[in-house]
C-alpha cells in the first residue's frame, strides 16, 4: 500500500482512499462525560445565561454567522484548545467536541490539525444531527472532514472548507492555507516561509474551490483575477497582492457573498471590498467597493432573507452604524441612526431583532473592558444589554491581535438563543443566552 492510499490523520487513525476518492476513517468509541453547567451571573442578565462548557480546557464556539447548535437543537458544536496564549503550529491538534445541552454531557468526536483561534475547526453542522463537518490536514493538504456521529465513521473530501451549503451538497472556500497566511486564525497553521502561491498578484488559476461532496470532486468558481477585474476603484486600491477571504452561503443556498482583498505592504493596509455571485460562479455582482469599506466596517453577514447583507460601516465616514444593503449594492439602509455599530451583527428573519458583541477598543465597551451582549429592537430603537462579559482584552492580557477573543455571538436555528463566547476567569469558555421570555 503506497503513500497515497494510506496516511495518518490528526487522530491518529488510519485513513484509507476509498471509492470516488475520499479518505475513510473509523475513529474510537467516544465517550461522553456528564458535567454540571453554571449559570452566569444569575439576575444580572437580561435572560438566562449558562457557560455551557466545563473547565477542563478553553474552547470556542466557530464564529457570529455559522450556527453551533444542531439542525434539533440539542446539540452544540464547539472546539477544545489544548492552549491559548500562543499561535499553533503545524501538527498541533485541537478536539472536535459536541456538547449534549440536555443531558448535560460532552463528547470529543474528532481531533484535527486544521484549527485557529478565530474559527477554532470551523464547525459546520450538515442537514441533521448526524453529520458535524470540519477541517483537517491530511497527507499535506487543508481538507474538508465530515463526521458521521451516528456511526464514528469520518469521511476526508478533496477541497477546502470555509463554509458548508445549506443543503449539504458543497463546501466552498479559499486554500485554508493561504487565508492564515494572511490573517492568522480563519484557516489552518501554515509554514510560514511556504507562500510562493500568493506571490502573483492577480491570479486566474487561484480563487474559490466549490468541492461537490456527493462526487468528491472540486473546481475553481471564482478566481481571483475575476473579481479583480471587476473592482470599480482600482486608483484607490493600488499596488496590493490579492486574495480571498470570508466565504459564506446564503441560506437558501442560492448567492455566495466574498470578501475580496489586497494586502498593501507598502501601507501596511487591507484593501477590502465585497462582491457576490451564484452558487456555480455566475451573476457576479460587486456589493460593496473599497470605497464605501474604506472609511471603516467589519465583516458581512447575510441577512435571513438571502436577499441583503448586515455590516458596520461608516456611511458618513466617521461613525460606525448598523447597515443593511443588498447583495448587489442597492437598497443601502442605515439600521439605527441612534446607536453605534459594533463588533459583529445579526439579525432575526424578520429583521425586528439584532444582536452584536464589540472589539475591546470600542466605545460601547465598559471602562473595566468587559464586553457587552447587546439586543438592539429596531422597531423601538432601544438597546437592551444581554450580559457583559471579559474577553481576554486587557493590554497587558494574552488576547491581542489574532489570539483575542471575541464572543461572536450566533442565534440558535429558532432564533431564541444567543450562543457566544467568554473568559469571566481567563479562559475561554462558551455561554448561551435563552431569550425565550424576552423576544
Amino acid at each position: 500500500m503506497n503513500r497515497r492510499e494510506f496516511v495518518r490523520t490528526s487522530a491518529g487513525f488510519a485513513a484509507v482512499l476509498a471509492a470516488g476518492g475520499c479518505w475513510e476513517v473509523r475513529r474510537a468509541e467516544p465517550v461522553k462525560r456528564p458535567y454540571a453547567f453554571r449559570r452566569y451571573r444569575p439576575g444580572e442578565t437580561v435572560g438566562e445565561v449558562t457557560c455551557v462548557t466545563p473547565d477542563d480546557g478553553f474552547y470556542l464556539q466557530t464564529f457570529y454567522d455559522v450556527c453551533p447548535f444542531s439542525p434539533s437543537g440539542r446539540l452544540l458544536a464547539v472546539t477544545r484548545f489544548p492552549f491559548q496564549d500562543r499561535q499553533p503550529e503545524v501538527g498541533e491538534t485541537a478536539d472536535v467536541c459536541v456538547i449534549d445541552l440536555e443531558a448535560q454531557t460532552i463528547e470529543t468526536v474528532y481531533s484535527t490539525k486544521g484549527w485557529g483561534f478565530q474559527l477554532g475547526a470551523n464547525l459546520n453542522w450538515g442537514r441533521t444531527d448526524h453529520h458535524l463537518y470540519t477541517n483537517d490536514i491530511i497527507d499535506g493538504q487543508a481538507v474538508c472532514v465530515r463526521l458521521d456521529l451516528q456511526t464514528g465513521a469520518a469521511k476526508a473530501f478533496c477541497g477546502p472548507m470555509y463554509h458548508l451549503a445549506p443543503d449539504e451538497s458543497a463546501a466552498a472556500g479559499f486554500p485554508l492555507d493561504l487565508i492564515n497566511a494572511t490573517q492568522q486564525g480563519y484557516g489552518v497553521p501554515v509554514d510560514w516561509r511556504n507562500l510562493s502561491a500568493l506571490a502573483e498578484t492577480v491570479s486566474d488559476e487561484e480563487g474559490i474551490w466549490k468541492t461537490d461532496l456527493k462526487k468528491n470532486r472540486k473546481r475553481l468558481l471564482v478566481s481571483i483575477a475575476e473579481l479583480y477585474a471587476r473592482a470599480e476603484d482600482k486608483d484607490l486600491i493600488g499596488d496590493a497582492r490579492f486574495y480571498m477571504f470570508h466565504t459564506k452561503y446564503n441560506p437558501q443556498g442560492t448567492r455566495i457573498s466574498q470578501v475580496f482583498r489586497g494586502w498593501a505592504a507598502a501601507e501596511k493596509k487591507y484593501k477590502p471590498m465585497l462582491y457576490t455571485f451564484d452558487s456555480e460562479g455566475g451573476e457576479i455582482r460587486l456589493a460593496l467597493p473599497h470605497r464605501v469599506w474604506a472609511p471603516g466596517g467589519h465583516h458581512p453577514n447575510w441577512h435571513p432573507d438571502g436577499e441583503h447583507i448586515i455590516m458596520n460601516l461608516k456611511p458618513d465616514g466617521a461613525t460606525m452604524r448598523f447597515c443593511r444593503f443588498r447583495f448587489d449594492g442597492g437598497d443601502f439602509t442605515v439600521i439605527s441612526e441612534k446607536h453605534l455599530g459594533s463588533g459583529h451583527p445579526s439579525v432575526t428573519p424578520d429583521g425586528r431583532y439584532l444582536v452584536t458583541d464589540a472589539y475591546p477598543g470600542e466605545k460601547v465597551v465598559a471602562s473595566n473592558m468587559e464586553v457587552p451582549i447587546r439586543l438592539l429592537d429596531t422597531v423601538s430603537d432601544e438597546v437592551a444589554v444581554i450580559c457583559h462579559m471579559y474577553t481576554l482584552g486587557r493590554k497587558d492580557d494574552i488576547g491581542k491581535g489574532t489570539l483575542r477573543l471575541d464572543p461572536h455571538p450566533a442565534w440558535s436555528r429558532d432564533y431564541r438563543k444567543v450562543c457566544f463566547n467568554g473568559a469571566p476567569e481567563g479562559r475561554r469558555q462558551v455561554f448561551v443566552a435563552d431569550l425565550s421570555d424576552v423576544l
